[in-house]
């Protein structure tokens, strides 16, 4: 009985282990399919797509205690899937892990028909728990690609960010709208100016970095938008001054545009230069059956080449050894030429120097010669006696005082003096 109920715990613990599997494996597939978004943007139109944080929100647990806002750090990596990174034509910015991050830009004609599977992967930066999501991309031909009239915009204050919103995005094509005048209008491309060579700006008054935006529209440009074509507008910008453009007026309420930067691009003025490739088969001609060089070759001697590199560098290296060598040693005048050239008054001069340098050095060599007339006994100026010579060697001047006063000197006549009382004392 024990073996028995131990056999059916076992089993009924196997039972609910797969059972568990098999409902995590159901829950794993339809999250997957429901992971799964496909969007279809047109070639030659900006493509935004906003990656929500509150979306991947609910991929992590919450916190532990209830009540609390889940505001963790979320971020995002992007890549095609099999492939390290995105797409040439596909951007992706996140300013901070508390902002929805987004992929944008614009799709080429090249791509039209080849959908593109893009892993996104959220980390959360608090947990270390990731989520996978992928976004399907079915880039779709557009009627109208791509439109003939292409003006490029310089938004001094914005981030690409900021003008991929799409409210100001929408403010930006009713301003464009309004001064062109055409009856459709895409936004084409965003790029910001770092990505254009452009500095970082100092984070001091709410500086941006500045955005290019392009927009492509089916009539031809409005003489708002010429006026910077003009000779004194031109003149105004090469000396880093603003241009005046009557319609700026109509953007400078929300968008700060660099006139000096637009770019206008008449599509129908440019003559393609394409040129058809011809494909052949892929098949080289017959050039006959490879012959491969013979085993037979002549052996090549280098015994001539290797005397040349040795014998002639050392041939030119030992000529110079011998013409030095004669000149320092061949080419000396001697000591008795160089006597004879020099006058008899400088000989002596130089021999009376030479004498005396030698004497110095004798005499500094024997200590034990006659002391100087300076240290001789000399006589005391009252007694008459002899008083020794002070030598520095015998004598100690630690013991002399500074001055000498009566006592210090014995054979010095005293002075009498006399005292308060009158009466006089030796």
């Amino acid at each position: 009985m024990p073996r028995y109920g131990a056999g059916s715990w076992s089993h009924s613990r196997r039972s609910g282990a797969a059972l568990t599997t098999l409902l995590l494996t159901v829950y794993t597939i339809l999250s997957k399919v429901h992971s799964d978004h496909t969007v279809y943007p047109s070639a030659g139109v900006l493509f935004v797509h906003v990656l929500e944080r509150e979306y991947f929100k609910g991929e992590f647990p919450p916190y532990p205690k209830p009540g609390e806002m889940n505001n963790d750090p979320i971020t995002f990596n992007t890549n095609l899937m099999g492939y390290p990174d995105r797409p040439g034509w596909l951007r992706y910015i996140q300013r901070t892990p508390y902002s929805d991050g987004v992929l944008y830009g614009s799709p080429t004609i090249d791509n039209v028909g080849r959908p593109s599977v893009i892993e996104i992967t959220a980390y959360n930066r608090r947990t270390f728990e990731t989520a996978r999501h992928n976004l399907i991309i079915n880039i779709m031909a557009a009627e109208d690609f791509p439109l003939p009239y292409q003006a490029e915009f310089f938004i001094k204050n914005m981030n690409v960010e900021e003008m991929l919103a799409s409210e100001v995005l929408g403010d930006f094509l009713g301003a464009v709208k309004n001064v062109w005048q055409p009856e459709k209008l895409n936004a084409i491309n965003i790029t910001s100016a770092l990505d254009r060579g452009g500095r970082v700006p100092l984070p001091i008054n709410d500086m941006k970095e500045g955005v290019y935006v392009m927009v492509g529209a089916d009539a031809t440009f409005s003489s708002c938008l010429r006026e910077v074509e003009n000779p004194q507008n031109q003149l105004r910008c090469s000396q880093e001054m603003e241009p005046v453009i009557t319609c700026d007026k109509k953007f400078r309420t929300q968008f700060q545009i660099d006139w000096c930067k637009i770019s206008l691009v008449d599509k129908t003025q440019h003559v393609s230069t394409y040129q058809e490739v011809v494909r052949g088969e892929g098949i080289l001609p017959d050039g006959g059956e490879y012959k491969p060089p013979s085993e037979s070759l002549k052996s090549r001697d280098y015994y001539s080449d290797f005397l040349i590199t040795l014998a002639v560098p050392s041939a030119i290296a030992l000529v110079l050894f011998l013409i030095l060598a004669y000149i320092m040693c061949c080419r000396r005048e001697g000591v008795e030429k160089r006597n004879m050239q020099t006058p008899d008054i400088q000989l002596v001069h130089h021999s009376a120097i030479q004498k005396s340098t030698k004497e110095l050095r004798e005499m500094s060599k024997n200590r034990e010669i006659a002391w100087p007339l300076s240290t001789l006994p000399v006589f005391h100026p009252v007694t008459g006696e002899i008083v020794p010579p002070v030598h520095p060697d015998s004598y100690d001047n630690t013991s002399m005082p500074l001055m000498q006063t009566q006592q210090n000197l014995p054979h010095q006549t005293q002075i009498p003096q006399q005292q308060t009382e009158g009466k006089w004392y030796t």
